[in-house]
């Protein structure tokens, strides 16, 4: 029997999450679980699972918790601190982290350092502190393992063998993308782009941030960093492949000419169900791949001058230092004015190569130096806003 601490229990690989709990309750029960302020989809949660604590992200939305769930054993709680509590709790043995974005290091991290299997499916761990995470997985000797379906894939398709994966025999990390909704528009039509379109993936049932990036191929830049990290390679290691029908999640490439790819329907219980019981496998609620049906797999090259965002990610991380992280909070703010209507579509891209060109990129020794750099592009990408600067 595995403790779950669920961190983003609110979200689509938090409710994913639930499921498979939901499905093996011999092997699994929900210890932990947070949420920022869906006080009512919290209550759900906690009125079936019954964890032993619950964290809100403000003070207003723990209190409104407690008085829905009066009668429960269940600790409510709220708070940055009581985050990390939950994640590095003695009566839990792995850690789902899937907040979204940046909030998401802190408590994940706090996983890491209580030595938690910790089950990554937040991405912005690696894009904003790589070099310190990992080190800090090798410190505790950490069994970390990708829940994104593109690195939870190269991770099944690279050799599972007691010393780990030999790097010499290959040749290529190829990690796929769907190229979103927008993968044939012009770029002219995509000057006019909602936030209601932008958000409606052809493939997968995604939370709006992910959604918009996933659309303006910043999601796929930032896979690339964290397959970096988390894979030991170079953005010249890696090939991202455009392939609409998200049936191969992605391939490792060998230097014998060999390809091996981990395929499926796109449903993220497969890749958080590998996660949670590695290295057996569980039987999850998704139907059996099925070929026949599928009949056909398309590949072509990403556009990058369409899709900037692929390329901005790679020179963020030949950039070095604190340029992913800057990289990432200028995202964060303008996926926020997007989805707000202070900026179109395309323009998502121009304030993030302006503020990547124009902040002040310095070495990353500590986490201060990561957090410094995340405050301070937030700023200057808020300020380009107000100013129209970036254009």
């Amino acid at each position: 029997m595995q403790g779950i601490c669920l961190l983003g229990a609110t979200g689509s690989i938090g409710q994913s999450t639930l499921d498979i709990i939901a499905q093996h309750p011999d092997k699994f029960v929900l210890i932990n679980a947070s949420a920022n302020e869906s006080v009512d989809k919290m209550a759900e949660i906690c009125r079936r699972f019954k964890p032993q604590r619950a964290v809100m992200g403000s003070e207003k939305a723990c209190n409104e918790l407690a008085q829905q769930c009066q009668g429960l054993a269940t600790s409510f709680e709220w708070g940055e601190a009581a985050l990390e509590s939950i994640a590095s709790d003695s009566a839990v043995d792995q850690v789902m982290a899937a907040i979204m974005g940046f909030a998401g290091l802190k408590p994940t991290l706090a996983g890491v350092r209580a030595g938690k299997r910790t089950l990554l499916a937040n991405k912005e761990s690696l894009v904003t502190a790589g070099r310190l995470f990992m080190d800090e997985v090798a410190r505790h000797d950490v069994t970390l393992l990708p829940i994104d379906s593109e690195h939870n894939a190269i991770y099944q398709s690279l050799p599972q063998t007691s010393s780990g994966a030999h790097k010499q025999d290959v040749s290529k990390i190829i990690l796929t993308a769907s190229g979103g909704p927008f993968r044939t528009w012009s770029l002219d039509d995509m000057s006019s782009v909602t936030p209601a379109q932008a958000c409606k993936h052809p493939n997968w049932s995604m939370g709006q941030k992910i959604s918009i990036d996933s659309a303006s191929l910043m999601n796929k830049g930032l896979e690339l960093i964290e397959a970096c990290w988390l894979f030991d390679v170079t953005p010249n290691e890696v090939d991202v492949v455009v392939h609409p029908e998200s049936i191969i999640h992605s391939m490792v490439s060998y230097r014998d000419g060999s390809v091996i790819a981990q395929m499926g329907n796109p449903d993220m219980k497969i890749p958080i169900a590998y996660g949670m019981s590695w290295p057996d496998r569980v039987e999850t609620s998704v139907a059996p791949l099925n070929l026949i049906d599928v009949a056909r797999l398309n590949f072509e090259s990403p556009d990058l001058l369409r899709f900037p965002n692929l390329k901005l990610a790679a020179d963020a991380w030949f950039m070095g230092g604190t340029a992913m992280a800057v990289l990432n909070a200028a995202n964060e703010i303008a996926v926020a004015a997007f989805l707000n209507h202070q900026i179109g579509f395309l323009n998502i891209a121009k304030l993030n190569e302006q503020v990547l060109t124009v902040a002040n990129i310095v070495a990353v020794n500590t986490l201060d130096d990561v957090f410094e750099a995340d405050r301070y592009s937030r700023h200057l990408a808020l300020d380009m806003i107000s100013r129209g600067k970036f254009s």
